[in-house]
């Protein structure tokens, strides 16, 4: 029962500072299941990323439920999504009644504009510790002794090139990326 309640306040706590949604959560959900509470490697949470963008949903919610099954079984996905979603929907039914409100006030589009900034650094954030442990192997880089992993190097240049220059879908680019990490990682 404790682990329940722990998966739901853990889970809850991220939903109410996931400020900027998706990508914006990931360094809260990294430092809380993680860091914290140590229920999944940073391996097992690069992968829980990767198959929370190949499925349908926010990152968070699939996050939130694939964690859950890992730590507890199908009961414990129901809680932790459960955890996730409650504020969002407090938070959300609360500020549609202020924003209806008072839409047209000069002080609401800046207080939107002025979150902007700090949306996008959480993004950033996530988005480096993510390449470091892709490129490294690790989330923090040793200089000392560098281990640069060339073919998560090339896949990622590969993919950026596609997905600007020829616009391709990104599940296309992702299955590409899969199949070459299988046949390369095989042989």
């Amino acid at each position: 029962m404790l682990l329940y309640l722990q998966l739901y306040w853990s889970f809850f706590k991220i939903g109410l500072f996931s400020i900027g949604g998706g990508y914006a959560s990931l360094p809260l959900i990294e430092k809380e299941i993680v860091e914290a509470h140590h229920w999944i490697s940073m391996e097992m949470f690069t992968d829980i990323i990767t198959i929370s963008q190949m499925t349908p949903g926010p990152i968070a919610i699939n996050s939130s439920t694939f964690v859950g099954i890992q730590i507890g079984g199908i009961p414990g996905a129901v809680v932790a999504t459960l955890g996730c979603v409650t504020p969002s929907l407090i938070i959300v039914l609360f500020l549609a009644h202020i924003y209806v409100k008072y839409k047209n006030l000069e002080i609401m589009s800046n207080i939107l504009y002025g979150l902007r900034p700090a949306v996008v650094s959480l993004i950033g954030a996530a988005g480096i510790s993510i390449i470091f442990l892709a490129f490294f192997g690790d989330k923090h880089i040793d200089f000392s002794n560098i281990n640069l992993n060339y073919v998560s190097l090339v896949l990622f240049g590969i993919s950026m090139f596609i997905l600007r220059k020829f616009k391709l879908n990104p599940v296309y680019v992702m299955v590409g990326c899969g199949v070459a990490g299988a046949v390369i990682y095989n042989i």
